[in-house]
């Protein structure tokens, strides 16, 4: 198993405010929809409910504590903890994406080999942050960049050495 993060990150690795995506970039929601297109996808279950349904063309998986699924679509497998995912899909051959929110990413931050940033160029108020990871564990290599109504931001990868 391969696993994967993908986020749009500020200067200060915020995410996030009220469960919604703090910057809204054309480019970057087109971004992460082709990355994930045909993988599996695992969130927390604010992450799920903050989109508007089920990923298409993707395997979606919420890890939640709660024993309830509330409003959670049959279609989507659920697990309530990481030692139950891991052990389902120690196996799996392909890249597994975690795209949210902040405790999930804190749970698989020294799992994954490869992060996909937005990096955003600019700050903002927020309460959800992307966990704080050692650089130097990983080759970074921009592969684009672009300018949003003044806002500068670059698609980054890194790949854990």
């Amino acid at each position: 198993m391969k696993i994967a993060m993908i986020a749009c990150v500020g200067k200060n690795l915020e995410l996030g405010l009220n469960n919604n995506l703090i910057w809204h970039l054309p480019l970057d929601l087109k971004y992460f929809k082709e990355v994930t297109n045909n993988h599996v996808v695992l969130m927390g279950k604010n992450t799920f409910k903050s989109l508007p349904g089920v990923l298409k063309n993707r395997h979606n998986i919420v890890l939640t504590r709660s024993i309830n699924r509330d409003d959670i679509p049959r279609e989507v497998e659920v697990f309530h903890s990481i030692d139950e995912f891991l052990k389902k899909y120690q196996d799996y051959d392909d890249v597994i994406f975690i795209i949210g929110g902040e405790s999930i990413y804190k749970q698989f931050i020294d799992l994954a080999d490869t992060l996909y940033l937005t990096e955003v160029d600019a700050e903002s108020l927020a309460d959800t942050y992307f966990p704080k990871f050692k650089k130097e564990e990983f080759r970074r290599e921009v592969l684009e960049s672009h300018e949003d109504s003044g806002i500068k931001y670059q698609f980054v990868k890194y790949r854990r050495k």
